[in-house]
């Protein structure tokens, strides 16, 4: 279930900067949220195990930013390593591109060089570090802004 997945990022990691778990409840608010607006919600399955997840939705709610969506993706632990983070980036990518989208951002932990380093494979550049925004584990964090341009010249292999 993809709020065992989130939870587990939650507790363990920096990829996210809740600090207490998701109950189900609010996840199924995310959810409606998400139905509401059309956005997105992609959900890998290997076996009969939810693998990861994957979405989009509004990057600012200024309307001048409608043209840019923001991203998530997350792996189960078990999982990491076998190309599902990228399979379900690579269609998240797909689907902004198909929906006329211009630009994706992602932001991710500055001490996540492995997030950091799956966005770069997938065509996203680093465009901007914030020093000290987050805290979490007792210590302040980094958030690094990552983009890619969404026109078909822009397009990475990784694609399809």
């Amino acid at each position: 279930m993809i709020t065992e997945i989130y939870n587990q990022a939650v507790l363990h990691s920096t990829a996210s900067w809740d600090l207490e778990p998701a109950s189900l409840e609010d996840r199924l608010d995310w959810f409606e949220t998400k139905l509401a607006g059309q956005w997105p919600v992609l959900v890998a399955v290997e076996g009969d195990e939810v693998a990861g997840w994957g979405s989009f939705g509004t990057f600012r709610d200024k309307p001048g930013y409608r043209h840019t969506v923001e991203h998530s993706v997350y792996v189960r632990d078990a999982h990491q390593g076998r190309g599902i983070g990228s399979k379900l980036l690579s269609a998240l990518v797909a689907e902004a591109q198909r929906r006329g989208f211009h630009a994706m951002v992602g932001g991710v932990s500055a001490d996540n060089a492995g997030g950091i380093a799956f966005h770069e494979r997938h065509g996203f550049v680093a465009v901007g570090r914030f020093r000290e925004v987050g805290r979490k584990f007792d210590r302040w964090l980094d958030l690094v802004f990552l983009q890619r341009l969404l026109d078909e010249a822009q397009a990475t292999p990784h694609d399809g």
